[in-house]
């Protein structure tokens, strides 16, 4: 069993999923770097060269390796858990913890990067937005768990989450593999 990390870009998944396997000791594996790796380049290139679909493929690929690893903390992409083929990679494989924060928030932390476009037609806000007002439901509706990630700061998110998979019932079944 698996602890996935899922949420739209900017929601955290890589800090706190990073955080999170070095408190328990576990491994992290996180979805954008191990395409990046595969790649030998920026998946941002495979996007703008060969665009979303082949994007899709390669995440899917690496997603099916992700639910034969037990006792891991799995990053996911922004985008990753909206795609039906990808939870049904993970249906019984794992705890999903959709982390969300407010789009401002959210919009903040990505500007520092530059990021494919889900919308091209937008700017970062108004794609923030968008996946949220088009996808917002499916996020939450894959969840096992909801978890904020814009209230606290970032070491007591991670005394908080690692208490919770420490004794809360809905993650016993990765606690079984601690």
């Amino acid at each position: 069993m698996n602890l996935y990390f899922s949420g739209i870009i900017g929601s955290g998944k890589t800090t706190i999923g990073g955080a999170l396997s070095a408190r328990l000791g576990v491994p992290m594996f996180d979805l954008d770097r191990e395409m990046d790796a595969r790649l030998g380049y920026s998946f941002h290139r495979l996007v703008a060269e060969d665009g979303w679909l082949a994007f899709r493929e390669l995440e899917y690929s690496i997603c099916k390796a992700f639910a034969d690893e037990s006792g891991a903390i799995i990053c996911l992409g922004g985008g990753t858990i909206r795609y039906e083929w990808n939870r049904d990679l993970f249906r019984g494989t794992g705890i999903i913890v959709h982390l969300e924060a407010d789009e401002r928030t959210l919009v903040k932390r990505v500007s520092r990067a530059d990021r494919p476009r889900v919308n091209p037609d937008t700017d970062l806000a108004g794609d923030v937005h968008r996946i949220l007002a088009e996808h917002g439901a499916t996020y939450t509706r894959a969840a096992n768990v909801i978890y904020r990630t814009d209230e606290k700061t970032l070491d007591e998110e991670i005394d908080e989450l690692e208490a919770m998979v420490r004794t809360d019932a809905r993650f016993a079944p990765f606690r079984s593999v601690l």
